[in-house]
This record gives C-alpha cells, structure tokens and sequence, in this order.
C-alpha cells in the first residue's frame, strides 16, 4: 500500500504522516507535495524516506536539490505527468486555494482512494466532478468533520427520505457579538479557534461563517443535496458535526469528538481493518448541556446573503475568490475584519460570466478575476 500527500507540510498533511506512523505502518509513502515550508518538508524526506518530491516555491528548489540524495525531484509538469502514467492506493488532498485543481484530474486518474480535505477544489469544480464521474473513477473520501460524518451516515443508510439536512457550526470566537462591533478585531483574536486547531484561513472562514456557507457548496456536490434541504446551526460544543432530519419527524444525530485525526484515521482504515489508535477516553460526559441556536443575521450577515445567492457555478466560484482574497487583505492589515463580508459581496456581483465547463475554464476563470481585483483593488471602493 502506498501514498501520495499534497499539502504534507500542512495540518492535516502532518496529521495523516503522523497516524501512518503510529498506526498504519503497512502504508508506505510515496510522494510529498509541498507549497513553500522547505524546512519541515526536508524533515519529512528524511523520516519517510519517499520516492518522489514536489515543492511548489521553485525559489527554494536548488536548495532542496542539495539536501536530497534518493528522493526523486519532480517540477510540476514531471509531476502530471508521474500522476497520469502511475497509480497509488491513496491519496489526500490536502492543498489549500484553488491551486488544488491544477491537480485534481491527474489525481483521480491515479488513485484509487482520495481523502479530500480542499473545500475549494469541490466548491469551484464540483459541478465537473459530477459530470465527468468523478465519484465513480475513484473513492472520494471527505476528511472534513461534518462531511466526513454525512459520508459515514450515507454508507450505512443510504435512505432518500429525507427533509433536511443540517451542519452545525461551532460559532468560532465571535459568535456572541454583533457583527458590527467587530470592526478593529485582531487578526490574532480570529484566529483563535475555540475547538479546532487549523490553519489561519480556515480559522478565519470559521469566524466569519463562511466556512459553513463553503461545506454547503461541498454537501450539495459531494451528497447531491439540493441546496434548499440544505441548513446550518451554531452548536458551540462542536460534539455534533451534523443531523438528518426525515420526512417521518425523526433525526438523525452524527457525533464524534472533535479530532480531525478520526476522518484520517478512517479514511486510511481501507488499507487495514481492524486496527485501532488511542484518541483518549470519549464517555456520556461529553453529551451534557449540548446547546443548538439559529444563525443570527446580525451576528454572521454572510450566511443569509449566501442563502440568496444565484448558486451558478461562476458565483459560487466568485463568492470564494472573494473571501480568499479579502482574508489576505484581513491577515496582511489592508482592511478590518468586517470588509470580509463587503469585499465578498463586491467580488460576487462582478459581471464576469466565462464559461466553466472543464478544469482548465476554472482555473482561467480564477485568473481572470484575480487580474481584474490586482488592477481595481476592491478594498478602495
């Protein structure tokens, strides 16, 4: 058994690396794709010893050319090309922003497993995903929390007698203050997750609830839900990840602690059954004074404007351009916390309209909007 991280250097990069260590020795690894962190990858070479590199910075590539004697470099076209030519038992995708679709159609073709963790390849190419079959030519896997507990739910009972559908979001670190009030928040302060440790954009994206509108997007492609079964709650414990509720009154409550090592931990059990790794106690205690409230528009204004929203692939394509773009102005000090939510709007009603039919119509239509946000920066407005 082998596989083939992108995005190892990343949380849940790490996380998977570490339970093949702890758990899965039977699964060797392969390739290790990174974006920059030229450091920790170097680690990871020397630890797991793979047959193939890729490291996205090219700034840092002759460097890293000098460190590594038996692992073979690939620059991106070898790596296609490596992709489309071999085949892995999986693989995680694990690379944040649209520069994971540069990869997904090698990717399918070559693995017979994938663990997806890139909210914004399936947010952007999810309407490509259905119409060239994605989800028959390999097993995609969702490693996100709520996804990852509709998948479970969905093997086990797949029942179409269902009314609606909700994912419950933890509220992130504001989700008892008044929008407006968070004008002069801290980049530091939003991105203090109160249960999940993650990278800065996804803390960000929780914080703003955007995340939650992004994972609608993820259910409606990967579960084919019509976005109108399709709802969010604020559940502060983050116990419950989401519930089904059928036509005959009755839901359907998924619930596990809140560990991303437990979708990896199942998604890389297709390799072994019958194993199993210490994640601590988990009793009844955890269940007491579980708390469920209705997003407040007040409170997270991005969620009902997304409610609205023409969900056409091109605006739910702009609508996360958007946020990406305005969670960097965010982090870099350009703009306050709260423009989020206004430089979203702005990107979303461009009157850019191209055609979105393949992966390489995508990625053109990301180009065009970002060229077109460098010029006008929206922030100025």
């Amino acid at each position: 058994m082998n596989i083939n991280i992108y995005g190892s250097t990343g949380t849940l990069g790490k996380k998977t690396l570490k339970l093949i260590d702890s758990t899965f020795p039977n699964i060797k690894v392969n390739l290790l794709c990174a974006k920059s962190n030229l450091n920790l990858l170097l680690k990871q070479i020397k630890k797991y010893n793979p047959n193939y590199v890729y490291l996205h910075d090219t700034n840092k590539l002759l460097k890293l050319k000098s460190k590594i004697i038996k692992s073979k470099i690939l620059n991106f076209d070898e790596l296609l090309s490596y992709l489309q030519s071999s085949k892995s038992n999986f693989s995680v995708l694990a690379i944040s922003g649209y520069q994971s679709l540069y990869f997904v159609d090698s990717i399918i073709q070559n693995t017979d497993n994938l663990g997806i963790a890139s909210k914004e390849a399936v947010v952007s190419a999810g309407h490509i995903f259905k119409k060239n079959k994605y989800f028959k030519k390999t097993n995609i896997f969702p490693l996100d929390s709520e996804h990852f507990s509709l998948f479970e739910f969905f093997n086990l009972k797949p029942n179409r007698s269902i009314n609606k559908i909700i994912l419950t979001a933890s509220g992130g670190p504001f989700y008892k203050k008044k929008f407006k009030s968070l004008k002069n928040v801290k980049f530091s302060d939003a991105i203090k997750h109160p249960k999940w440790k993650m990278g800065y954009k996804n803390s960000i994206d929780s914080a703003t609830l955007v995340n939650k509108c992004l994972e609608l997007i993820e259910a409606h492609y990967l579960f084919d839900i019509p976005f109108s079964k399709l709802n969010i709650l604020i559940h502060p414990q983050a116990i419950v990840h989401s519930v089904i509720e059928y036509k005959n009154f009755v839901s359907h409550f998924n619930s596990f602690k809140n560990d991303m090592n437990i979708p990896i931990f199942n998604f890389l059990l297709n390799s072994k059954k019958n194993t199993y790794f210490d994640n601590g106690t988990y009793f009844i205690k955890h269940y007491k004074n579980l708390n469920f409230y209705r997003v407040k528009n007040d409170v997270f204004p991005i969620y009902n404007y997304f409610k609205e929203l023409d969900k056409k692939p091109q605006n739910l394509i702009k609508f996360n351009i958007g946020n990406e773009y305005a969670v960097n102005l965010f982090k870099n000090k350009k703009i306050n916390y709260t423009d989020i939510y206004r430089i979203i709007k702005k990107v979303t009603s461009l009157n850019l309209y191209s055609s979105v039919n393949t992966i390489k119509d995508i990625i053109e239509y990301h180009e065009e909007i970002e060229n077109k946000l460098q010029k006008d920066p929206l922030f100025n407005i």
